[in-house]
C-alpha cells in the first residue's frame, strides 16, 4: 500500500484552448494516490491544500496517453503526462526511493490496464464515486530504479548496450545475480526512528551496513530539506553529499562564536541552514567535539530557535572505534560524544551488530577483537600468515593501504614508472574487472551552486593513481584484494580500519603486522559499554522477558552485572524482585561469571 501513496509537492497543469498559457495549480504537502474507479480503470488522484484552497483532482489514466518523465527521479522530481491534450502532473520534493516505487507501480498498472479508456483524461473537482487504492505488486516489480533501461524496453526504444567482454576468463565463475538487499531488523528499527522525526546516532562495526542504511535513509527523506554530509570528502562522495565543513560554512570552526555566526549568515550559507530540516553526518568519529559544539551554537543563532541544533533533526552515523578526529600533536583528542551538546542533541543511540561485508565467521571474530584493541596470540598468528597470500589475481593488483601520504606517493610513483601500456588518442579509458568484464570510464560532471544561484560545473575523467591509498582515504570502502602496511600506525583504530576493508581473510595480505599497532581509545570503549547498557535496558523495558541470564552473559562484562540487576528492577516495571532473584540464582549456578 505504501508504494501507491506519495507525499510531495504537486503542480497540476491543464492546457487551455486558444493557445493560452496552461492553468497551473500548485499543491504543497500534497498526497498523490494511485487507485481504481468503479470501472476498474487506473486513476491518479492528487489531494492538497487547506481550507478554501483544498482540492482533490482525479485523472483517469489511459495506457496509450500516459507518459512518464523520470530523468530526475533520483533528485525527487518527475512528471506524469495524463492525456493527449498535454495535461500533466509535476511532482517535486519527493523522497527518491518512494518516488521510484510509485512510478514503477504506476507504469506496471497502466500497462496492464484496459486500452479502451476515454481519449481525454477526466479531470474532476471531486473524487470519483468509487475510488480504491491500487494493490501493490511484488518486490521484483517495484525495485528502486524507475525509469532506467531494462532488457524489455518500450517499443521504439533502443536497449542499453551491454558491457563488452574482451578477455574470456573461464576459470572465474560468473557472479550470481543477487536480489535487492533487504534491511535487517536492526536497520529497519533505525529507519523507523528516523521517520519518527527524532535525532539519532547509529553505530556499528565495519561491515554492518551503515553506509548502505544511510543511502536508504536518504531515499526516504525529501531531498529539498535533507542535507547529506560527512567528515571527509571521500566519505561524502560515497553518499552523494558534501563535507560537513562545506555545509556549515564556518571554516575550521576555531574562530570565536560571533565570527562563526557572521560567516554562516552569508547569503549562500544561510539559505542552507534555514532550509535544512534533516542533517545527515557520516563518519562522525573524525568530527572534533569542539567543532560539534560550535555547529550546535551556530545553528541556534542562524535559525533563531532555542531547540538543540536549531530544531534540525540529526541523523549521525559512524564508529568511534575507527579513526579519531585529526588534531595537532599538542592538542587533546575530543570525540563528538564528549561534546557538551551531544546528549541534548541526540535522542536515540543504536548499535548495529550484524556484519554483512564479511561472511567468514573466523574473520569476523578477528576483526571484532581488533576493534576492541585486543590482539591474542591466535589473532597475531593468523594475521601474520596472510603475508604469504598472493596479492595479484589474473593480472589485477591488490590495493595497498598505507598509514602516511608519503608512502602512498612513493608507491604510486614507482608503479607508474613500471607501468607500460598501449596508448590511443581516441576513445575512453577502460577498466577490466576480475570477472572479465571491461567497462569504459566516462566523463563525469560536477555541478556547484553558487551564492547567487549561479551554477558552476566542471567536467573531466575521474581518474587518480590508486595502486596505493591512505588508510584515512579508505574508510568506508570494501575491497576484494588488499595489501596493508602497518609498520607506522600512529592512531587508535587505524589498524582496525585497514584490516576491515577486506571482504575476506583470503583477500588480505598484511606485510608487517605488529600486535602493538592494535589499540583502542579507553574513552571510546567506556562510551560503548555505556551505550550497550542503556540499549539493553531499553529493550528490557519494552519486553521484560528479555532479561535472561544468557543475554547477560553474552553482552555484559562481570562488573556490569549488578548494575544490570538494578536497571531490570526499575525498567522492567516489576518491583517485587522476581527478575533480580532469578538472575542471582543463575549467577550462583555458574551460568554467569561474576
Amino acid at each position: 500500500m505504501e508504494a501507491a501513496e506519495l507525499r510531495c509537492t504537486a503542480a497540476v497543469e491543464q492546457p487551455l484552448p486558444g493557445g493560452l498559457a496552461p492553468r497551473r495549480r500548485l499543491m504543497r504537502n500534497a498526497t498523490v494516490l494511485l487507485g481504481r474507479n468503479e470501472l476498474r480503470q487506473p486513476v491518479l488522484r492528487v489531494a492538497g491544500g487547506s481550507g478554501s484552497a483544498a482540492a482533490v483532482l482525479s485523472f483517469v489514466l489511459s495506457g496509450d496517453a500516459v507518459r512518464l518523465f523520470t530523468r530526475f527521479a533520483g533528485e525527487g522530481r518527475a512528471a506524469v503526462r495524463v492525456g493527449p491534450d498535454g495535461a500533466q502532473v509535476l511532482l517535486s520534493d519527493c523522497p527518491p526511493d518512494a518516488l521510484r516505487r510509485f512510478l514503477r507501480l504506476l507504469r506496471l498498472k497502466v500497462a496492464a490496464g484496459p486500452r479502451d479508456a476515454p481519449r481525454r483524461p477526466r479531470l474532476l473537482e471531486r473524487p470519483p464515486p468509487s475510488f480504491s487504492v491500487i494493490s501493490p505488486v511484488q518486490e521484483a516489480g517495484t525495485a528502486p530504479g524507475g525509469g532506467e533501461c531494462r532488457g524489455e524496453g518500450r517499443p521504439g526504444e533502443r536497449p542499453c548496450p551491454a558491457p563488452q567482454r574482451t578477455h574470456p576468463v573461464p576459470q572465474v565463475p560468473r557472479a550470481e545475480r543477487r536480489p535487492p538487499a533487504r534491511l535487517s531488523a536492526e536497520q529497519e528499527a533505525v529507519l523507523g526512528a528516523v521517520r519518527s522525526g527524532k535525532s539519532i546516532f547509529f553505530t556499528g562495526s565495519a561491515g554492518t551496513g551503515k553506509s548502505f542504511l544511510l543511502k536508504r535513509i536518504l531515499g526516504s527523506l525529501p531531498p529539498n530539506i535533507t542535507y547529506a554530509t560527512a567528515s571527509t570528502g571521500v566519505a561524502a562522495c560515497h553518499i552523494g553529499g558534501t563535507t560537513l565543513h562545506a555545509f556549515a560554512g564556518i571554516g575550521s570552526g576555531k574562530a570565536p562564536l560571533e565570527q562563526c555566526v557572521q560567516l554562516a549568515e552569508r547569503p549562500g550559507v544561510r539559505q542552507h541552514w534555514l532550509a535544512c530540516q534533516h542533517l545527515i553526518i557520516d563518519e562522525i568519529s573524525m568530527v572534533d567535539g569542539k567543532f560539534f559544539d560550535k555547529l550546535e551554537a551556530v545553528a541556534r543563532a542562524v535559525r533563531k530557535r532555542d531547540e538543540p541544533f536549531g530544531g534540525i533533526q540529526l541523523i549521525i552515523c559512524g564508529d568511534f572505534l575507527q579513526l579519531p578526529p585529526v588534531c595537532k600533536a599538542n592538542e587533546e583528542t575530543k570525540f563528538c560524544f564528549q561534546a557538551k551538546s551531544w546528549r541534548k542533541c541526540i535522542h536515540i543511540n543504536m548499535e548495529l551488530t550484524e556484519v554483512r561485508r564479511q561472511t567468514d565467521k573466523n574473520f569476523v571474530s578477528i576483526l571484532g577483537a581488533i576493534r576492541l584493541g585486543r590482539c591474542t596470540e591466535e589473532v597475531t598468528r593468523q594475521l601474520m600468515q596472510t603475508a604469504a597470500h598472493k596479492s595479484e589475481r589474473d593480472g589485477i593488483l591488490a590495493t595497498r593501504l598505507c598509514t602516511h601520504k608519503d608512502d602512498v606517493e612513493i608507491t604510486n610513483e614507482r608503479r607508474l614508472q613500471q607501468f607500460s601500456c598501449r596508448y590511443e588518442q581516441k576513445g575512453l579509458p577502460k577498466v577490466r574487472f576480475l570477472c572479465g568484464v571491461t567497462q569504459p570510464i566516462k566523463m563525469e560532471k560536477w555541478v556547484i551552486k553558487g551564492p547567487s544561484g549561479v551554477h558552476l560545473s566542471r567536467q573531466q575523467l575521474p581518474l587518480k593513481l590508486a595502486w596505493a591509498i591512505s588508510i584515512h582515504k579508505s574508510q568506508g570502502m570494501s575491497l576484494d584484494c588488499v595489501e596493508i602496511s602497518l609498520s607506522r600506525v600512529f592512531e587508535s583504530g587505524q589498524a582496525y580500519v585497514a584490516l576491515s576493508r577486506a571482504r575476506s581473510l583470503a583477500g588480505l595480505r598484511v606485510l608487517d603486522f605488529d600486535p602493538k599497532a592494535v589499540r583502542a581509545d579507553p574513552a571510546v570503549l567506556h562510551f560503548y559499554r555505556h551505550l550497550r547498557r542503556h540499549q539493553l535496558a531499553a529493550k528490557v523495558k519494552e519486553n521484560p522477558t528479555l532479561a535472561k541470564p544468557a543475554l547477560c552473559q553474552e553482552m555484559w562484562a562481570p562488573r556490569c552485572f549488578f548494575f544490570f540487576l538494578s536497571k531490570i528492577n526499575t525498567c522492567g516495571g516489576r518491583r517485587d524482585g522476581t527478575v533480580e532473584r532469578a538472575c542471582s540464582r543463575a549467577a550462583l549456578g555458574g551460568k554467569i561469571p561474576l
